[in-house]
């Protein structure tokens, strides 16, 4: 009556599965510093155009909402329903890469095919073809887990249908979504179980095919050359990359103050884009970027370890989703900060859940939700087990208590 032995009706009836905390921690902290970033850089820009002082902001909290919407189907939703459809996905993904060079249908914007005019808005299929493709190796390392482990033709499948993609990115073109599916690629793939040798001989093809591609294009030329030396060109080839670092050198170890950014009033180009790191830099100084860094770290730091959680515990395709999502954002993210840092050649990519973006910041979004959903299936395989080997403790009866019991039964 009062709740007194009633430990058997309050007893669960199977394992529970949670979204891992400080994963989701690092999430929400990353878009909360996208808002404010995007506000912050994108005003100046939003001005000038004559389109109204927040309409940056407007939008970018318009499509981080239906990426919310986006990420929250994607955390109710099984891996093993979106398993099923790795490979529809996939042909989805190249319908829509080829999409992009229709006439009237794709888009032209900067001298690259990277768009689709969807009437009320553009959409850039990139954004959702990374997600495809981690889903569909996730799918096809778990069903050809043995032939990728112990066999040389096991890898000819991904990596064929990766180079396809490769190809139809560098003809948009778009180098750096290209070396980003690569990167990704060949790295579930080793973390699969491929022997290193058979990924060296793969890989050894390639690395000329992709020198021929950087150097095939003079404006791709130009980015390798005045990388390594921009203030050669401060007002030319280097203005981007010169901007951004006094940008990030004004910042010094506190920042000039949140809104004090002078570089982003239409002295750095795309600001509130691919540059918003270095807005970052000089507004938060090195406090706020050691800020960013260690909440992208703590993304790919928890996405790897609950991977490897999930592959010791036989939930191999939720392990592999998690090694290629966090991957994915870890490497995006890596190659965003080293070009405002002059480490590497401008690529074009954003700075995922903080750069300003449609697609980019819906989709990052959705990946987010699947990459969560991983780790609670996994959590929940983790709690199976553990129920698994408290159980005969509690199940199987003492034998002295059995036979003490038998006893009192005789007598009575």
């Amino acid at each position: 009556m009062f709740g007194f032995g009633t430990s058997q009706a309050k007893r669960r009836q199977g394992p529970r599965g949670k979204f891992d905390l400080p994963l989701l921690v690092a999430l929400v902290g990353l878009a909360c510093m996208g808002v404010v970033m995007v506000a912050s850089s994108s005003i100046a820009v939003a001005d000038s155009q004559h389109m109204g002082q927040f309409y940056f902001l407007k939008h970018h909290l318009m499509y981080l909402t239906l990426g919310v919407f986006a990420a929250g189907v994607a955390m109710r939703t099984e891996l093993k329903d979106i398993e099923k459809h790795a490979f529809f996905l996939m042909l989805v993904a190249f319908i829509m890469l080829l999409a992009v060079f229709v006439p009237h249908f794709g888009m032209r914007l900067n001298g690259a095919r990277r768009w689709l005019n969807l009437g009320i808005t553009s959409f850039q299929p990139v954004e959702a073809v990374k997600l495809i493709l981690v889903v569909y190796m996730a799918s096809y390392l778990v069903r050809h887990r043995e032939s990728i482990e112990t066999r040389f033709i096991g890898l000819l499948k991904p990596l064929g249908v990766s180079g396809v993609m490769v190809l139809l990115l560098l003809a948009q073109p778009d180098f750096g979504s290209a070396t980003l599916v690569i990167a990704v690629t060949i790295a579930m793939v080793w973390l699969g179980g491929a022997r290193p040798i058979f990924l060296c001989l793969m890989g050894l093809p390639l690395m000329p095919l992709l020198a021929i591609a950087a150097t095939s294009e003079n404006y791709r030329m130009k980015r390798l050359t005045t990388f390594l030396h921009p203030w050669d060109h401060p007002f030319d080839d280097g203005f981007q990359l010169t901007q951004s670092l006094m940008a990030i050198g004004r910042g010094e170890w506190m920042g000039v103050g949140l809104g004090s950014s002078v570089l982003k009033l239409s002295y750095l180009p795309e600001a509130h884009t691919d540059f918003i790191f270095a807005v970052i830099g000089e507004e938060l100084g090195l406090f706020g970027v050691i800020t960013v860094m260690a909440l992208f770290a703590l993304v790919l730091w928890r996405g790897l370890h609950v991977g490897l959680k999930g592959v010791e515990v036989g939930q191999r395709f939720a392990g592999y989703i998690a090694f290629g999502i966090s991957l994915m954002i870890g490497l995006q993210t890596l190659v965003s900060i080293g070009v405002n840092l002059g480490a590497l050649p401008t690529k074009g990519l954003t700075l995922p859940l903080i750069s300003y973006g449609g697609s980019s910041i819906v989709l990052t979004c959705a990946m987010a939700g699947v990459l969560l959903r991983a780790t609670y299936e996994i959590n929940r395989a983790l709690d199976a087990r553990h129920m698994a080997t408290r159980m005969p403790a509690t199940a199987v009866p003492d034998a002295n208590t059995a036979t003490a019991r038998d006893r009192e039964a005789v007598a009575a």
